[in-house]
């Protein structure tokens, strides 16, 4: 087709693969160069948007998958705010829950897991539950807690307590604790015993039969 020397045509690949055609006289020229421009910046906005909402929704996912750590050997670590964590304090069921406060830094902690770890097997049948709670650096969960966990075979649930604020939520674990570590809470539905205190396996042994029996 041919076109009139009078006017012009300017084709536009718009994002969408279409093609926009604007037609426009002569003497309009400058101001069609304006409509021109003013569509190209319009378009390369929506693209940079679209980018960034992109980008967004991958930060938002590995936001959420910072929470759970988990190595090639399924050793999974949970890293709670207190107020995620506070509801493992109150569980209404028919188990002995003992949730102990420790950190790999702790030498009294470290000296007294395996006897944890001892009561926890030799108690299962009779409903005891063992959480280790560790206060270890957030920025070391990796490098630090996982391979302990790894290298002393622990199997009871690890969780890493990551808040900040201790002094709002150590008197919320218990009013008399100090927050002094290695600290134990021993509770059923019933009864709800606070120790800060390291334990051997017949101290702590004596307190889970004060529970059972």
């Amino acid at each position: 087709m041919l076109l009139s020397n009078l006017e012009c045509y300017s084709i536009l690949k718009m994002q969408s693969g279409d093609y926009l055609i604007i037609n426009f006289a002569k003497n309009n020229i400058f101001l069609s160069l304006r409509l021109i421009l003013t569509v190209f910046v319009t378009l390369l906005m929506i693209s940079c948007k679209n980018e960034k909402s992109a980008e967004n929704a991958d930060l938002s996912v590995n936001s959420d998958q910072k929470s759970v750590v988990k190595d090639e050997n399924e050793i999974k670590v949970v890293s709670y705010s207190f107020n995620e964590f506070e509801k493992l304090l109150y569980k209404e069921d028919d188990k002995l829950h003992i949730i102990n406060f420790w950190a790999t830094w702790c030498k009294p902690c470290i000296e007294e897991l395996p006897s944890f770890q001892k009561i926890r097997k030799e108690y299962a049948h009779k409903g005891v539950e063992l959480t280790l709670v560790s206060l270890d650096f957030p920025k070391q969960l990796e490098t630090r807690l996982v391979p302990y966990i790894k290298k002393h075979n622990i199997e009871a649930e690890v969780v890493l307590l990551d808040d900040p604020k201790g002094n709002d939520w150590i008197p919320k674990v218990d009013s008399t604790w100090s927050g002094a570590i290695p600290a134990t809470l021993i509770y059923d539905a019933n009864h709800r015993k606070f120790y800060e205190r390291s334990f051997s396996y017949d101290e702590l042994k004596q307190e889970v039969e004060g529970f059972v029996n």
